[in-house]
């Protein structure tokens, strides 16, 4: 068996995405779009969108937060995975790349399921409280407050809502107990938090694909 070079796993990863996700023009476009307005290149990768999406479906999900928009690439891919009245919650700090974000859920037709709200998600998760419970949180934004959203995916969430975390591996830096990095310290908190936290159970999963070597935590809320 041999070892995995960059060259190998990026052509695995294109051969999966090809046999299993296939081409999608609003995914496509809304990735391009994203580029052209001077985004940085840092949505899932197409199999982890898919990822995304048959979570959300198996999870049997109505109502989906999302904490970090960028392009809305992953917020389409859960969009689609819900219910006719579902809804997706997802949160962008930036008014300029939420208006990247509107233009290509509206193209990908989920616009209607999907409420963008604009603001730093260490202040908008407070507003969400009291709402319903949400049944599956998606957590990509920034990782030093990768415990607050956590705290606030287990405050909002149920008994059963499914908790995804992304980069979660960092190109293998979290293992670093010395880093000064400090992405990756709070990567680390956050998993550090899953695991002590009576509030979860996790496990997390390495990952090679078209975004390089990273990984994903899962967790349900007890």
């Amino acid at each position: 068996m041999s070892d995995p070079t960059p060259d190998l796993w990026r052509r695995v990863d294109a051969y999966l995405t090809d046999t299993l996700v296939g081409h999608d023009p609003a995914l496509e476009s809304a990735v391009a779009d994203q580029s052209a307005a001077g985004l940085p290149a840092i949505e899932v990768a197409p199999v982890n969108g898919k990822f995304l999406h048959l979570l959300t479906r198996i999870s049997g999900a109505r109502r989906v937060l999302e904490v970090g928009t960028l392009g809305a690439y992953s917020t389409i891919w859960m969009a689609r995975a819900i219910p006719d009245d579902g809804r997706v919650v997802t949160i962008e700090a930036e008014p300029r790349i939420a208006e990247v974000a509107r233009a290509n859920l509206e193209r990908a037709g989920v616009s209607e399921k999907v409420d963008i709200k604009l603001g730093r998600a260490a202040d908008v998760l407070p507003t969400l409280d009291g709402s319903e419970p949400f049944d599956l949180v998606f957590i990509d934004a920034d990782k030093e407050s990768n415990t607050i959203y956590l705290d606030w995916a287990a405050r909002l969430g149920r008994p059963g809502t499914v908790v995804i975390v992304d980069n979660t591996v960092r190109g293998g830096e979290v293992a670093n107990p010395a880093t000064e990095n400090p992405q990756v310290i709070g990567v680390q908190r956050g998993l550090e938090m899953l695991g002590r936290d009576p509030r979860f159970d996790a496990t997390a999963l390495q990952t090679l694909d078209l975004k390089g070597w990273d990984g994903v935590a899962i967790a349900i809320v007890l």
